[in-house]
């Protein structure tokens, strides 16, 4: 039998040489009386007496320590890693999500009905390219300081061009158009022959979803300068019925483009 001195459990397995449940060496304990005396003299008589048993510590104790110590620089460089990804990410996000909005915006451009689309098409297709550029009224890249054309056939086109501008802004009630067509000048009269200035005429502008299409008629130009006068007839279809208005309107050349300073607009019925 067995005992250890640290717990003072005892063991009766007589294989076991450490304790169980704290790792310290176990000491014999004497069986018989006798048997002890005679241990007892002997030791006494020899003068010699077990050491103490030494200090154990068992490994059990500190490797879960040592494992819990090297553990944690991978647990800090994981997550130091992990930070400076995310940061990586937001830095990228912030400098090319603006770039791909700005590249992906759609640009808008106010066209006519599909209807409307025959009254330009073919003057645009059975033109070169450099004469659409000359005779483009709204070419940002115009001289503003440049001469007014003299040539008639020209400005009659670049005029017929810009009636039908105009009238496509007046049909959408595009403001922003109208503003780039209208001289800072400009006095009209409407059909009802009430006189309107530029900012009064933008005021009132409404959109006008009925017309299907137009056409121009009988256009006569007249040419002095920098100054023109347009005449003639439009006519506009709704539904199954026709509407034919007379109109005379003035244009003047500033800053490399043509822009209307008068209309007038009477019905023909």
């Amino acid at each position: 039998m067995k005992r250890c001195p640290t717990c003072n459990k005892t063991f009766t397995d007589p294989n076991l040489s450490y304790c169980i449940d704290d790792g310290t060496p176990l000491a014999s304990i004497p069986e018989p009386e006798d048997e002890t005396t005679q241990v007892g003299s002997s030791s006494a008589s020899t003068g010699w007496a077990p050491p103490p048993p030494p200090s154990y510590q068992p490994p059990s104790y500190t490797a879960p320590a040592e494992r819990k110590r090297r553990t944690w620089p991978w647990l800090v460089a994981v997550i130091g890693v992990l930070v400076l990804a995310l940061v990586g990410l937001s830095i990228a996000a912030v400098l090319l999500i603006p770039r791909i909005v700005k590249r992906s915006s759609p640009v808008i451009v106010s066209k006519p009905n599909a209807n409307n689309q025959d009254n330009t098409a073919n003057e645009n297709n059975s033109s070169s390219g450099d004469k659409d550029t000359d005779e483009t009224n709204s070419n940002t890249n115009a001289n503003v300081n440049s001469p007014p054309p003299i040539d008639k056939e020209l400005v009659l086109r670049q005029l017929t061009n810009l009636e039908h501008e105009w009238t496509v802004a007046n049909l959408n009630a595009d403001k922003r158009k109208l503003r780039e067509i209208l001289a800072d000048d400009y006095v009209g009269t409407d059909a009802q022959g009430k006189m309107l200035g530029k900012n009064e005429y933008l005021a009132t502008v409404q959109r006008d979803a009925s017309v299907q299409k137009w056409e121009f008629e009988d256009l006569k130009l007249t040419l002095r300068g920098d100054r023109a006068t347009l005449a003639g007839k439009i006519h506009f279809h709704i539904d199954d019925n026709e509407v034919v208005y007379n109109f005379v309107d003035r244009f003047v050349w500033r800053e490399g483009r043509w822009q209307a300073t008068g209309s007038e607009v009477t019905t023909t019925q």
